[in-house]
């Protein structure tokens, strides 16, 4: 056979033979360049056109209903026919004054006689009157 890579002949390393592999390896990398550039602008473009197309238009009309009326309940929003009704609510503050009859109290008179023996000290006032005579008031004193 003939001789091997490597200087071997073909008896001796027929088991041994080497055969070297090479392997190449890409190692790609970018990088920025600036090639060119852009402008952006924007134009309006007009243009009239006659457009007849029917149009739905719809008025609301407003009307106010005094009620003055006490109800039990909040009224809910009602429809009747093409009329909307919303009844609006205000709390009122009622204070009523009532009377009312809670208790009787009854009173009464008895009468009754006993007989009662007790000790007493009783005063009385009397009026005392005393007249003088005529000398007597001018100072003159009675020499006896």
């Amino acid at each position: 056979m003939a001789q091997l890579a490597h200087g071997l002949d073909d008896d001796d390393d027929r088991a041994a033979a080497t055969i070297p592999l090479v392997e190449e390896r890409a190692v790609v990398r970018k990088r920025k360049r600036l090639t060119g550039g852009v402008r952006v602008r924007t134009v309006v473009r007009e243009r009239e056109r006659l457009v007849d197309e029917p149009l739905q238009v719809e008025r609301v009309e407003v009307e106010r209903v005094p009620l003055g009326r006490w109800v039990e309940a909040p009224v809910p929003v009602r429809q009747e026919g093409d009329t909307t009704v919303v009844t609006l609510h205000e709390e009122v503050v009622v204070v009523e004054t009532r009377l009312r009859a809670t208790e009787e109290v009854h009173l009464v008179r008895r009468r009754t006689t006993r007989s009662a023996r007790e000790r007493v000290t009783l005063r009385r006032e009397e009026a005392v009157v005393e007249r003088l005579d005529a000398a007597v008031a001018d100072g003159e004193a009675d020499p006896a």
